[in-house]
């Protein structure tokens, strides 16, 4: 395992992808800009606060203005996050939620790209990223993060964002404040910066695209499903489109769950921010606890539950990698040789999304597009071996339309693996062409 995670730079990176002032001007003193042509602007929901608005100068990476909304709903708090600050807000998007590296989840930036009230498509778009992204590196600027964190040794500088703008899209993005957090929170923020947008453009509906795990909160939006005290969908979503989402759920990080420790587990030299099938490891021959890693809630942390939500398993499809160490206790549970875990299933019973968002089903209003990655090359982790897939989802739980009963279309792109799904040329002609 010493060349894989070494020199350790390139494996960390590319698994972080797979598993995220001057100009400031207060809410009491914005003045929202005018609205596209022939529409006419409103004011956003009376929970929604706008607290502070970036713009010329003071944003990057090709966007034209970001915002930091409030929802002041009761239910939204501060999750958690690693002690060791491995998942905080970082570069820009800390003077974005004004200098707090752990905001509240009832924060979120809404992103607007050049065109956003100009743009000729009447429908504009809402762009989700995934678990431990940004909507900057995710849309806007694939080569933030620097070489293979795209998916690819070398990354463009450009995204989804800029393929759309020019095109005549009116193109939004979320930004959230947790990277791997609650998809059900974070749906009821997909609601709100529908609403915000719809405020802005005087529109009735948008178009959502969720990239992996950002396929999570857009569809748990749009089949309300919320937590207890949270709002149900308001009718306002055109087209969805998922693009490498885990529709038929995953269960990479127990299937590879040795390999995927070794880029997390502190004491073996890890850093990226995701959690782990273990909740003890031997690393250079000491047994330690890391509860703050686990993947379900374990000595008082839950750091992670966005990741939890999306497990299914897929034993009974695809076998296990018998292959692995210890894999038998890491996917069934119980002591191996050198880690000890829950199990997949435990982590399922914890608090999985997956069968509910079946169940509730996506409105039959709501045409649904499906798009896959076929190429399983990610370089620096273990790739999802077992069946097709993109490295890390099966091409099978990408195209899943399980409880979607207006598919408008299913796509794979062959060439993209999972990180480059939401850059590659071919995707990004996809996706603009169920758009359209």
């Amino acid at each position: 395992m010493a060349d894989r995670r070494s020199p350790g730079g390139r494996w960390r990176l590319r698994a972080a992808r797979v598993i995220a002032v001057a100009g400031v001007v207060t809410a009491a003193l914005v003045t929202p800009p005018a609205a596209a042509s022939g529409a006419t602007a409103a004011a956003p929901p009376p929970y929604l606060t706008l607290e502070a608005s970036y713009g010329a100068g003071t944003v990057t990476n090709g966007w034209e203005r970001v915002e930091r909304y409030l929802d002041t709903t009761t239910g939204f708090r501060t999750e958690g996050f690693a002690p060791d600050g491995r998942g905080d807000q970082d570069g820009k998007r800390v003077t974005y939620f004004g200098g707090v590296s752990r905001p509240s989840s009832g924060r979120f930036l809404l992103y607007s790209a050049p065109g956003w009230n100009t743009g000729s498509r009447t429908t504009p778009v809402l762009l989700v990223h995934g678990a431990n992204d940004t909507a900057d590196r995710a849309w806007a600027n694939p080569g933030e993060s620097g070489g293979y964190g795209c998916g690819a040794a070398s990354c463009p500088s450009t995204g989804l964002m800029q393929y759309l703008s020019q095109r005549g899209h009116r193109v939004f993005a979320v930004g959230f404040a947790h990277k791997q957090g609650d998809n059900l929170m974070q749906a009821q923020i997909v609601g709100d910066a529908i609403a915000a947008v719809k405020a802005k453009l005087g529109v009735d509906k948008v178009d959502l695209v969720g990239w992996s795990k950002g396929e999570m909160s857009t569809r748990a939006y749009v089949s309300s499903l919320k937590p207890s005290w949270g709002r149900a969908y308001a009718g306002d979503v055109r087209r969805l489109i998922t693009v490498g989402g885990p529709n038929g759920g995953y269960d990479y990080p127990y299937a590879h769950g040795w390999a995927h420790d070794f880029s997390i587990w502190p004491a073996c030299g890890g850093q990226v921010n995701a959690p782990s099938p273990h909740s003890h490891m031997t690393c250079y021959g000491t047994y330690t606890a890391r509860p703050e890693f686990s993947m379900t809630p374990s000595g008082g942390y839950d750091n992670y539950p966005g990741q939890r939500q999306m497990l299914a398993r897929w034993d009974g499809v695809y076998g296990v990698d018998g292959a692995a160490q210890d894999w038998y206790t890491t996917y069934y549970g119980g002591q191996g040789f050198y880690t000890a875990g829950g199990g997949i299933q435990a982590a399922i019973d914890a608090g999985s999304l997956i069968a509910p968002l079946h169940a509730a089903g996506v409105p039959a209003s709501v045409t649904t597009y499906l798009l896959a990655g076929g190429s399983a090359d990610i370089v620096g982790i273990f790739n999802e071996n077992r069946g097709p897939s993109d490295g890390v989802v099966f091409i099978s739980s990408a195209l899943d339309t399980t409880g979607i009963p207006t598919v408008g279309g299913k796509a794979t792109i062959a060439a993209a693996n999972h990180l480059e799904l939401g850059w590659h040329g071919s995707a990004a002609a996809q996706v603009a062409t169920w758009l359209s």
